[in-house]
């Protein structure tokens, strides 16, 4: 039972920016290049998009960094957030590098972002990574900072590169004697796509006419950690994940359901007065299930990962970005980011683009 709910009184989303590469590579081509697997296990090209329904997901010029992305990112919802509210990077007491990617180990890849911005030395820095999770949680933990009064802003990046994890699955399946069970449970690493978002969060003084974060509610299932997991250590030339798809959806969903109730009363709403709700999306089927478990009508979503893929922590984001270029989030309307990563772990945010309403 949450018996606090997490509300914020006083903060704004100033400002949400994505960047995704032009260069896209198909389901299809991912396939044949595991020509040989194929052919031994008698399978066709086109298994992945069917499972899945991705046809296709972005990807960034090799070496491409995480900090790289996310600072691209960054500057672009600091530019939005000076013109549309004279926000300057001098307001910023904070800035989390919140993707599953990072530059090293050691020091924070926000450290990184920091200075490729230019940020000032008042402006604090750390990483937040909590898989799918990463940006939501930073959201409410900056969020928190600004309603608290430690911080009058703060600026939320993600950057993440997926192409080496799609690269060694590739190589390690094309390198080894499975069977069909090992590359179902492989296939949820192909469907990895590569994007960078940012938001800029401050006080409602700052920006009175921006959308408003309401807060939400989060609850973990922890029975289900084993369900996905990338592997530390690298192996064909870069990292490894194992999932069980099936069990993860099933997981997910009834989290999800659990997780709903607590949301709409930490943001007061009933579910009749959502207007749009923005998914993590992890492939076709579990976007379906998850509307489904939840009673959400499909018309309200905004769906991208036919053409994103599943982009870590900057699929929620990156979506909601896209939908609000596409005039598909407008004001007045009310929206519920809907989060669910692996650990597991749900976490729900509400967001009003007003105006105000009694």
């Amino acid at each position: 039972m949450l018996r606090r709910p997490m509300q914020l009184r006083n903060v704004r989303l100033a400002s949400l920016a994505h960047e995704l590469p032009t260069e896209a590579v198909t389901s299809a081509a991912l396939e044949e290049r595991l020509g040989p697997l194929y052919e031994r296990l008698g399978l066709r090209v086109g298994r992945l998009e069917l499972m899945t329904g991705i046809a296709e997901r972005r990807r960034f010029a090799p070496g491409t960094l995480p900090s790289a992305i996310s600072a691209a990112a960054g500057r672009q919802a600091l530019q939005l957030a000076f013109e549309r509210a004279a926000i300057s990077p001098e307001s910023l007491g904070l800035l989390v590098h919140s993707s599953v990617c990072r530059d090293f180990l050691e020091p924070a890849t926000a450290s990184v972002v920091h200075a490729n911005l230019g940020l000032p030395k008042s402006c604090a820095a750390f990483d937040l990574s909590n898989a799918c999770l990463g940006f939501v949680n930073s959201i409410r933990v900056a969020g928190a900072m600004i309603d608290s009064g430690q911080i009058e802003a703060a600026l939320v990046t993600a950057g993440e590169n997926g192409a080496p994890l799609v690269d060694a699955t590739v190589a390690d399946l094309l390198a080894r004697d499975v069977d069909r069970a090992e590359l179902k449970r492989a296939f949820a690493s192909l469907t990895i796509g590569s994007g960078g978002a940012a938001a800029v969060l401050v006080h409602e003084r700052l920006a009175p006419e921006a959308p408003r974060i309401l807060g939400g509610a989060t609850l973990a299932a922890t029975e289900h950690v084993g369900l996905c997991q990338g592997d530390l250590q690298h192996g064909a030339g870069g990292p490894l994940m194992q999932t069980d798809s099936e069990a993860l959806l099933h997981a997910g969903c009834t989290l999800a359901a659990e997780t709903y109730p607590h949301f709409l009363q930490a943001v007061g709403w009933g579910a009749e007065d959502i207007d749009r709700v923005i998914t993590h999306q992890v492939g076709v089927a579990h976007r379906r299930a998850l509307l489904g478990a939840l009673k959400i009508d499909a018309s309200l979503d905004f769906p991208t990962v036919e053409f994103l893929g599943n982009v870590g922590s900057v699929s929620l984001p990156a979506t909601l970005s896209l939908a609000l270029d596409a005039g598909r989030v407008t004001a007045p309307h009310r929206v519920a980011l809907l989060g669910i990563g692996s650990g597991l772990h749900c976490s729900m945010l509400g967001l009003d683009f007003g105006p105000e309403r009694a």
